[in-house]
């Protein structure tokens, strides 16, 4: 999305992509710059070349993540079944753009569409293999993800929400369902691998199989149901079981994942609904699967 969707964003464009390559990267100078459409919301990708892509942050909170992203990435990236951003480049502030930036090989593929999920049970799969490999890496010293947190910690946020969007959803549906999340166990295992974030936008599909998982800003270690989310945000009800038995999750945590989704939609909407169009959709796709398979 080229739209500003935050008070404190910057302003990048392909003229201030090619400034900066042309300084600290020389040897990329005259590759051609295309800034990329993307529903992300934390950073602004633009194709350089055919072979690598320029991500810089879009406004001040999402700095850090691009050097945590750095540093989860060599670690993590080795152990994982698909391929994931491999950093070539770390780019300093210049230009008049005050942030750190990194280039990055490109990945093929392309963003799925929750809705329209060819082979739907095989990338659940896939899927549910990426999420099982992640939580398999060894996470005594990882990093506390920022939402590896109970669920408990989101219920002032996404209340605020549910008011904001009155008239817009079924307010009384969407809190019963939030209430009812909020009452599953919480997690008492040791802190988990989590991605923190898999969405459509952050998984790249080929053939109908998952070739690439992307954007890992908020990765860390905590309660794993989080990375549950895509069960809702993309798979289609009847992919479902296939992603949780690949996963291995048991009632406690598919619950604590349902309320995942149901926030992360919550607090979305609102938000982004006139500035990322994209996001706003697919929020509302996931209040709506969640109401429906209540009334199931």
């Amino acid at each position: 999305m080229n739209t500003k969707m935050h008070a404190d964003e910057a302003d990048i464009d392909d003229a201030l992509v090619r400034a900066l390559v042309a300084r600290q990267f020389p040897e990329w100078a005259s590759l051609p710059v295309r800034r990329l459409e993307s529903s992300g919301t934390e950073n602004a990708m633009f194709r350089l070349g055919t072979e690598l892509v320029v991500r810089l942050p879009r406004h001040p909170g999402a700095v850090d993540d691009v050097r945590r992203e750095g540093r989860l990435l060599s670690r993590l990236g080795p152990l994982l079944p698909v391929p994931t951003p491999e950093p070539v480049g770390r780019g300093e502030p210049g230009a008049g753009f005050p942030w750190p930036w990194s280039v990055y090989r490109w990945l093929a593929g392309r963003n799925p569409v929750a809705g329209a999920v060819p082979q739907a049970k095989r990338l659940a799969e896939d899927l549910g293999r990426f999420v099982a490999a992640l939580r398999g890496v060894h996470a005594a010293d990882g990093p506390p993800g920022s939402r590896g947190v109970p669920l408990a910690a989101r219920d002032a946020p996404t209340r605020s929400a549910i008011a904001r969007l009155t008239g817009r959803t079924d307010t009384a549906g969407v809190t019963a369902l939030w209430e009812e999340a909020l009452r599953a166990p919480e997690y008492t295992g040791p802190p988990v691998w989590a991605h923190g974030d898999l969405s459509p936008g952050n998984v790249l599909v080929d053939g109908g199989r998952l070739s690439a998982v992307i954007d890992f800003g908020v990765a860390g270690v905590g309660d794993p149901a989080v990375d549950l989310i895509i069960a809702w945000n993309l798979l289609p009800a009847e992919a479902r079981e296939t992603f949780r038995d690949t996963v291995g999750a048991d009632d406690a945590e598919w619950a604590r994942g349902r309320g995942w989704a149901l926030s992360v939609a919550l607090i979305q909407l609102p938000y982004y609904w006139e500035t990322n169009p994209p996001l706003a959709e697919n929020s509302r796709h996931v209040i709506g699967e969640l109401l429906a398979e209540a009334s199931r």
